[in-house]
């Protein structure tokens, strides 16, 4: 399955919504992310923030939801000739759902009392999140472009990469740190949440991307899996 071949043929036709509204669902989910991060690392009114991005994560999740029952709907009428493509839009989109829900759980460190405003760090942790934010923005790029071809793909998981690497050693140093749990855990818990929204992007994109069978449909190997075979 890749979009550039749903978008070019119109024996596709009837997948075009889903990949319509699986690009809408990620600019919500990127939203939700800078929201989220926002309330965690400035000053930003994390009331009205948590609401919002609670709306959007209902949003997605209705969406989501919608989408999948067309495309099992589309698998009942038609057969099993659009399988594969099925099996690629729904990976899709449970990669875009999971990141939006990342996001939500960003939100909720910041709302069980984490504050990262004033630490000695948070200038680097807003540029790391800014980076990561630029990964949401590449994604999207690639899910619109007509035929991003492997190339393309390559150098967006060498972006990937060094995110998950950053964010892997920063978990490591602070369980290994002498500073008090209070300070800690919670950088720690963030910095997996980035991990794994690095990961679930790189899926979005393969699995835009490239053929179903190319792609590892378990999520959870998938983001511990990256820069391994798995996802060469």
């Amino acid at each position: 399955m890749s979009l550039s071949i749903i978008r070019g043929g119109s024996e596709h036709g009837d997948f075009e919504h889903v990949v319509s509204r699986s690009i809408e669902m990620l600019g919500l989910a990127h939203h939700s992310f800078n929201l989220a991060t926002e309330a965690l690392l400035t000053d930003a009114d994390a009331e009205e923030t948590a609401r919002e991005i609670r709306d959007t994560d209902r949003q997605i999740n209705r969406t989501e939801e919608r989408l999948r029952s067309d495309l099992m709907r589309h698998i009942s009428a038609r057969g099993g000739s659009d399988i594969e493509t099925v099996l690629g839009l729904t990976l899709l989109l449970k990669k875009i759902e999971r990141v939006g829900d990342f996001a939500k759980d960003i939100l909720e460190l910041h709302e069980s009392g984490v504050a990262m405003v004033a630490g000695p760090d948070a200038k680097t942790l807003m540029t790391e999140r800014d980076a990561v934010s630029r990964l949401f923005s590449r994604a999207a790029e690639l899910m619109t472009t007509a035929d991003p071809g492997p190339e393309a793909v390559r150098v967006f998981r060498d972006e990937v990469d060094m995110v998950i690497a950053d964010c892997q050693a920063r978990m490591d140093s602070y369980m290994m740190s002498d500073q008090p749990a209070r300070e800690v855990v919670g950088l720690a818990i963030y910095y997996r949440f980035m991990h794994r929204i690095a990961a679930n992007l790189l899926g979005v994109v393969r699995a835009s991307a490239e053929p179903v069978n190319h792609i590892n449909l378990d999520g959870e190997a998938a983001e511990s899996a990256v820069g391994t075979d798995d996802l060469s």
